[in-house]
């Protein structure tokens, strides 16, 4: 008779066969995975008095899982979404459950019943053409790594690439003759080209004759030539914004990311009239109504379609002092 698997085999069965094997994800959604349940793990350990490998799965009830989502809002002091990000690695988990232990099947139901919170959805950031030009103008050319950055900045702001496309980016991905574009690998594996100008050509030409390294290098790396991490290169856009917000006050209330980066691409090219279909494709979006984010956010094209209307018109009232009875009433 087959005996039931345990926690610790469901779990590492579905890292390795189902997240590795079957659906081939990337390292970032291993990673997001795995940092979902190290927290889970240890809010086990310090609550149940149980070490991980003789957790069992009823251990991790519906009523088990809310308390660890309570915890991560308010002793971790994470938001919502990141709340929900951490629910989402849970699910997942729970439907390969279901699958592979149909005799847990209520268990993994009730857990998958959690619904993600509801948030406010604030309007993004992105960088105006004077501030993306402060920026660029940040990094000290006359180093190598003042170079590295500024055809970093670049080539992030005019393609918008995600920080895991650029960070991942070869020196064999930048294709700098007729028809100039760049590859990359996207979300869910995807591949695909984004056109290069050519002023960005022109940077990216001259690095690379720089670097004169093998094709399969990283485009970017950092000092010892490895692919520079997700921390290196928040860290070098923070030092850059730092040095350009002397010269655009605009940046000093202004949290810029490597993901603004990416809207400001996206606001550029809305707001230049392209199409939100052909802005989906440029940016790689799964579904075209993620688009609609920069709508809501672009005060411009508002504007613009404000002038397009009729005004009201109307004349205002006369003002007629109260009657001064009646203004004493309402003094009292």
């Amino acid at each position: 008779m087959k005996t039931q698997a345990t926690f610790s085999e469901l779990l590492q069965a579905y890292f390795t066969q189902r997240l590795m094997h079957e659906c081939n994800a990337s390292p970032h959604t291993i990673a997001n995975y795995r940092d979902a349940f190290r927290l889970l793990i240890g809010f086990a350990h310090r609550n149940l008095k149980k070490h991980p490998t003789v957790l069992a799965m009823q251990d991790l009830d519906a009523s088990f899982v809310c308390r660890f989502l309570d915890h991560l809002e308010k002793d971790r002091g994470v938001s919502a979404r990141s709340r929900n990000v951490r629910l989402a690695a849970i699910h997942s988990f729970f439907h390969y459950v279901a699958l592979q232990e149909p005799a847990l099947g209520a268990l993994a139901q009730r857990v998958l019943a959690i619904k993600s919170k509801r948030h406010i959805k604030r309007s993004i950031d992105f960088l105006t053409r004077k501030e993306a030009e402060a920026l660029l103008a940040a990094p000290n050319q006359q180093t190598w790594s003042g170079r590295r950055d500024h055809a970093l900045l670049l080539l992030a702001l005019q393609t918008g690439l995600r920080l895991s496309e650029i960070i991942g980016l070869r020196c064999q991905d930048i294709a700098l003759d007729t028809g100039a574009h760049v590859r990359c690998i996207g979300k869910g594996r995807k591949s695909r080209c984004v056109p290069l100008r050519k002023e960005t050509v022109t940077t990216l030409r001259a690095w690379l004759r720089e670097r004169n390294v093998q094709p399969g290098e990283p485009l970017f790396p950092n000092i010892r030539g490895k692919s520079l991490s997700r921390d290196g290169v928040q860290y070098l856009l923070a030092k850059h914004v730092a040095l350009a917000r002397p010269q655009c006050p605009s940046l000093k209330n202004k949290r810029v990311t490597p993901h603004v980066l990416r809207h400001s691409t996206a606001m550029e090219l809305l707001q230049s009239g392209v199409d939100r279909s052909v802005i989906s494709l440029w940016l790689g979006h799964e579904r075209m109504d993620t688009t609609q984010i920069y709508l809501h956010a672009s005060l411009e094209l508002k504007e613009k379609a404000l002038a397009k209307t009729e005004p009201f018109y109307g004349r205002p009232p006369r003002y007629r002092p109260p009657d001064q009875l009646m203004a004493f009433l309402q003094s009292l």
